[in-house]
């Protein structure tokens, strides 16, 4: 048929449910919802609303229904994809565990990570966020985006390894340019994301070692078997994600990285998504699995009643940034961790052999004083503090001031300590010769320590108590502070902390920060003996121990575990990950994401470290600090995409660099996110302001 003057063309639409592609006559000014009307078989009704068009040359979803043809740039001769916009990604959690979960690849990263954080039950979405799986190749040298990702095979607990398709699914059709997906009419509607162990049909290749696995959550279909929605609930599922099993199997274990440099470190962050960007325009296509990871190290509100999935995922993430050694431990550090680690395993294995208590006996008779007043308690801390609502004029300033030792800038010797009389004031350390100098003189010594990184320098068994102080105001020294005992260096350390945070002593959590020091103190002691019955054969070191520190301890590795678990043997498996995630965050470099960066007008490379409250520079080798800019001090920042170049805008000058380990756009990220954490209150916490997000992270300023 002829058309002519009507200024209509064929358009070539790939409907991927039904493997058919028709040609349909449009003009330039319809609008994309009418287009996908006219694709709508009267005589076979259906629900299409779950479907988009996708326009696979130039990578973008055309979802927009109220924009025409012309306005999208869309023109006879393409080939447009009508395909669902749910597919099925494969996820690993924190604990290394993979989730095959129905996400929306056609809205953006962040708006994904919400609505699978919501099915798994874990609040503060906006702490986690996709990334890709690294592989060994990518620690080697510098990539700006991780190349396409290889497709592992998956041991599954019935014994068999799930390979995903490369192959044309029964109920799907994967185009050469589309990577499209089966209909989501065979699949169970429950939301926006169905995360129940749900397998698509992949692959499978039986294993030649047919054993269950820890690997994957929830057992695969067997012979391609529809799942049923009726044998799984949703709270048995968030149940399983609040505790994991105590190692995951082999063939993910070996898959994981070891960075050993600084360097290796940084490249770790080459594999993060583009929050401000859909799944399927980042080239993720269905059953792609990618990583669920903790990426802002700023946890708000770590609430025990609420957060059981939350809790075990952080510690999972921890326990395994240690094992891997991506953050640097002591021994008596990771004989702590091991100890609350086991802990954790042996409290698990006790779990399923108490009885549960008759749902029906929790009544209100039995809802006693005690719990009354433990709402009561968790409310106070709640709107501010122990002290509540109280009248602000009664709030007790605490006074620190005692004797301590300081040791100057490059004597690293005992005798370089000199006795001084410390006292705190206004996020400053002023430094007398006695106390009765500190009423009538100026200080000897006076140190910022807002621009001071503090770090702990402890060894409880030689009773060593110092604190490390490097000061980034362009001197870029270090000095010591050395304690006589526990309870003065718990003082101390919380209130150094809440200084280099630009919080005061009058902060709500320094008591609590205090007590939680002592405590760490308190299980890092050296004890000889086993208080708990645990078989030292059940324990296997290689678990609990990182490769270096297993080295050192070699046969006595096992035993020393053990004698440190005697410290921890009161605590219940929630307490005890609690205890480790406090741990994990005093250790030093805690939450800082590394980069490799050039500055301009310099030919170095050099080391960029990401933190909660600012940005530092530092020397690629040695990881001493240069210079650092905190957030709050900086005007603006700006990104240059084409040259893959960040400038920030602060108070006296513009700092412009480039990254050399990640496109720039995580750079970009790392600052506008840590920013809109910043910005989160307990009182407004519910709601996740997307637009300000993208705001802060997608565009200049």
């Amino acid at each position: 048929m002829i058309h002519v003057g009507d200024n209509s063309w064929n358009l070539r639409i790939f409907i991927t449910d039904q493997a058919l592609e028709k040609t349909i006559r449009v003009r330039g000014d319809q609008h994309i919802g009418a287009i996908m009307l006219q694709l709508v078989d009267p005589e076979n009704p259906k629900d299409w609303s779950d479907h988009a068009l996708w326009w696979a040359a130039r990578n973008v979803w055309l979802d927009r229904t109220g924009m025409t043809l012309d306005q999208c740039g869309v023109q006879a001769g393409i080939l447009l994809h009508y395909t669902p916009m749910h597919k099925i990604l494969r996820v690993q959690l924190p604990d290394l565990r993979y989730l095959d979960c129905r996400v929306d690849f056609s809205t953006k990263t962040f708006t994904a990570v919400v609505n699978l954080c919501k099915q798994l039950d874990i609040r503060y979405p906006e702490e986690l966020s996709l990334c890709k799986l690294l592989e060994p190749e990518h620690l080697k040298r510098n990539f700006a985006r991780v190349p396409h990702q290889k497709r592992w095979p998956i041991t599954e607990q019935d014994g068999t390894t799930c390979l995903p398709p490369t192959f044309v699914p029964t109920n799907a059709v994967v185009h050469e340019d589309g990577g499209s997906t089966a209909s989501l009419d065979t699949l169970s509607a429950q939301g926006s994301i169905s995360c129940v162990p749900f397998s698509p049909q992949y692959y499978r290749v039986k294993s030649p070692t047919a054993s269950l696995s820890p690997g994957t959550w929830g057992q695969s279909q067997i012979d391609n078997a529809p799942y049923d929605s009726s044998s799984s609930s949703l709270a048995d599922f968030q149940e399983n994600l609040a505790s994991s099993p105590p190692t995951p199997c082999s063939d993910v274990r070996a898959r994981q990285l070891r960075p050993k440099t600084l360097k290796e470190k940084a490249r770790l962050n080459v594999g993060w998504l583009d929050s401000t960007v859909s799944l399927m325009e980042q080239g993720i296509r269905e059953f792609d699995s990618l990583c669920l990871r903790f990426k802002y190290f700023t946890f708000l509100d770590i609430n025990p009643k609420y957060d059981q999935v939350r809790i075990n995922q952080l510690y999972e993430q921890a326990k395994w940034s240690i094992l891997n050694e991506e953050l640097d431990a002591t021994e008596e550090e990771t004989l702590m961790f091991a100890a609350l680690q086991l802990q954790v395993t042996h409290q698990s294995d006790l779990q399923p052999q108490v009885v549960e208590s008759d749902p029906d006996s929790f009544s209100q008779e039995n809802y006693g004083d005690e719990e009354i007043d433990s709402v009561l308690d968790e409310l106070q801390i709640t709107l501010g503090g122990p002290n509540g609502g109280g009248d602000s004029t009664n709030i007790t300033i605490p006074d620190l001031s005692d004797y301590l030792w300081f040791r100057k800038p490059r004597k690293f010797n005992q005798r370089g300590y000199k006795r001084y009389y410390f006292t705190y004031r206004d996020l400053h350390l002023h430094l007398f010769k006695s106390a009765e100098e500190s009423c009538q003189v100026a200080p000897a010594i006076r140190i910022n320590l807002e621009e001071c990184v503090v770090t702990p320098d402890v060894n409880v068994a030689q009773r060593k108590y110092a604190i490390r102080l490097k000061i980034l105001n362009g001197s870029n020294s270090e000095i010591s502070v050395r304690c006589e005992n526990e309870q003065q260096f718990a003082k101390w350390m919380a209130a150094c902390r809440l200084a280099a945070k630009q919080r005061f002593l009058a902060d709500s959590t320094y008591e609590s920060a205090v007590d939680g020091i002592l405590s760490l103190l308190q299980m890092q002691r050296p004890f000889h003996g086993i208080r708990v019955n645990i078989d030292a054969t059940s324990v296997v070191a290689k678990d609990y121990l990182s490769p270096r520190i297993l080295r050192k301890l070699s046969n006595k590795a096992v035993q020393r575990i053990l004698e440190a678990n005697s410290n921890a043997c009161l605590l219940n498996a929630t307490e005890s990950k609690l205890k480790y995630i406090q741990g994990w965050q005093s250790l030093l470099n805690f939450g800082v994401s590394f980069f490799i960066v050039k500055f301009q007008g310099h030919t170095k490379k050099e080391l960029l470290g990401m933190t909660h409250d600012r940005i530092m520079r530092m020397d690629l080798g040695s990881g001493d600090h240069i210079m650092s800019w905190r957030y709050s001090k900086m005007k603006a920042w700006q990104i240059h995409r084409e040259r893959n170049l960040i400038m920030l805008q602060l108070e006296d000058k513009n700092v412009v660099f480039s990254c050399q380990s990640a496109n720039c756009d995580v750079v970009h990220e790392f600052i506008g996110g840590y920013i809109f954490m910043s910005m989160r209150s307990k009182s407004n916490n519910q709601t996740q302001n997307e637009e300000l997000f993208k705001k802060l992270v997608g565009g200049c300023f």
